[in-house]
């Protein structure tokens, strides 16, 4: 009888209520993976209690290692310390990362997903400790993995570029959008208006609030399609406050149509599918993303978009989204207007959204992650 392949997995991400970016990916992928092969032993490593919601079949095996690692001292005793004694002690096939860090001090082969090097980019919006941190290990532990997975081919380039990485050695995955995100009815929108928007039409932006999220030149510009219009539109911004927020705070202060703009905070999955389904468009003009998750989540309910023309915009949106520079004001502006006014514009960016969701999903992303592992796996064996 053949030995049963062993994978640990790093699942710190995992938090309940919690799941953005990596945790999304990590939920949506592995729950996937997990359950296709009920012929591999999972490992999942979590930093503090973990929910059962986690746990995806009986071929996932939960373990707790302490401290919570959520400050730069506290990865590195984390990963160099803790992980590496626990994964000497436990011996596995292959361990698998999706934050982009791995273990130096361990010889098990390593898969790692990075999502993105925006920290590269945008240097001054990274607290200095975490700079230091990611700078210093993250290109060691990209040079030490056996292979890397990362969610655009504007990020492999980008990691190709920065740490000297083989492209040989980098596989693109792509993300996918959750089964809420879809078309709901008219008379469901009209519900959702009258909740949320006075019963009007709205512009949606999803994504937590921070200077690279560029959501001050967002409320700009629909200051300034408000003033130029004299449309009664509102915008709805879903998400939560992350860091560095004050300078959105004092443009929406300063705002004349202040009562048409709604800042929502956290929203459950379920209520969230719906209240962008709803949506007139997605405004979605973040200064740097890996991928862009929300741009494929607005499609996927038939809801056109506006989006930046840099990093992997683009690639995510193709030809179905209006592009625009995202450091200028007016253009968003006039994407919103153009998109206000003309029905025939919005209408074929529905449909050619409609195929663009077509090269991307969950099911993709895990069997391409696992095609990522597996072929670490053969060469091991």
């Amino acid at each position: 009888m053949s030995r049963r392949t062993k994978i640990v997995v790093n699942t710190r991400f995992l938090i309940k209520n919690k799941l953005e970016g990596i945790g999304l990916f990590t939920f949506e992928s592995l729950k996937r993976m997990t359950q296709a092969h009920p012929e591999v032993d999972f490992t999942f490593l979590f930093d503090s209690y973990y929910e059962d919601e986690f746990l995806f079949g009986p071929n996932v095996i939960p373990m707790v290692i302490l401290p919570p690692a959520r400050r730069p001292i506290l990865w590195y005793w984390w990963f160099e310390i803790e992980m590496a004694i626990w994964l000497k002690r436990n011996p596995h096939d292959l361990f698998l990362s999706t934050d982009s860090f791995g273990c130096l001090r361990s010889d098990i082969p390593q898969v790692l997903v990075m999502h993105d090097l925006s920290y590269e980019h945008f240097k001054n919006q990274v607290p200095w400790l975490s700079l230091l941190y990611y700078r210093y290990f993250i290109p060691r532990y990209a040079r030490k993995a056996a292979r890397i997975a990362t969610v655009s081919e504007f990020s492999k380039e980008d990691i190709v570029k920065y740490y000297d990485i083989s492209p040989d050695k980098i596989d693109v995955v792509y993300n996918g959008a959750k089964e809420v995100y879809r078309p709901i009815a008219e008379d469901r929108k009209q519900e959702v208006k009258e909740k949320y928007s006075d019963g009007k039409n709205y512009f949606v932006y999803v994504g937590s609030i921070h200077p690279r999220k560029n959501v001050g030149n967002l409320l700009q510009a629909f200051e300034q399609f408000k003033t130029g219009t004299g449309s009664d539109f509102q915008l709805l911004i879903v998400g939560r406050k992350a860091w560095k927020y004050n300078e959105v705070e004092q443009i929406y202060k300063k705002m004349k149509h202040q009562k048409d703009v709604s800042f929502l905070g956290h929203i459950p999955s379920e209520d969230l599918g719906e209240i962008v389904a709803a949506a007139f468009a997605m405004v979605y003009v973040s200064l740097f993303e890996g991928f862009g998750i929300p741009i494929i989540e607005a499609m996927s309910c038939e809801v056109p978009v506006i989006t930046s023309n840099v990093s992997s915009m683009p690639e995510a949106a193709g030809d179905a989204a209006l592009l625009v520079n995202p450091l200028s004001v007016e253009e968003i502006s006039s994407a919103m207007k153009k998109l206000s006014e003309n029905d025939a514009l919005r209408q074929a960016l529905i449909e050619k959204g409609k195929e663009q969701i077509k090269k991307f999903s969950w099911e993709l992303t895990a069997q391409k992650l696992w095609n990522c592992c597996e072929k670490v796996l053969v060469r091991n064996r």
